[in-house]
């Protein structure tokens, strides 16, 4: 069985998703034992405690930086497509005109 590109592409899109929600976790853990274990005058389930809140705060501020960053992506795009599209009706308008002018220029030249 031949894959279609757009299947590999999305299989590995979803890989590269997966390796980067465990870079971030991992990272997320590792800034939340740091945290925790800068607080020494915490035990050893306090500062596991508040590296694991650590952690899922930092995660939850990527999720939603993330989603802002899509979002705006988003709004860009559109705002994007909807003036390329009225520059193309312009240049088409444009060039329809001067294809108007140059057949009435034409045909008033070759009057005779």
């Amino acid at each position: 069985m031949k894959e279609r590109p757009e299947e590999v592409a999305a299989g590995l899109a979803r890989i590269e998703g997966y390796l980067m929600s465990q870079a971030a976790l991992r990272e997320a853990r590792e800034e939340g034992r740091a945290f925790a274990g800068s607080l020494t005058w915490l035990g050893p389930g306090e500062q596991d405690e508040i590296s694991d809140r650590f952690a899922q705060h930092h995660l939850r501020l990527r999720r939603e930086m993330l989603a802002a960053t899509v979002a705006r992506a988003t709004e860009l795009r559109d705002e994007y497509a909807h003036r390329y599209a009225h520059l193309r009706r312009r240049i088409i308008g444009l060039a329809l005109a001067a294809f108007g002018f140059c057949s009435v220029a034409l045909v008033l030249l070759t009057r005779p």
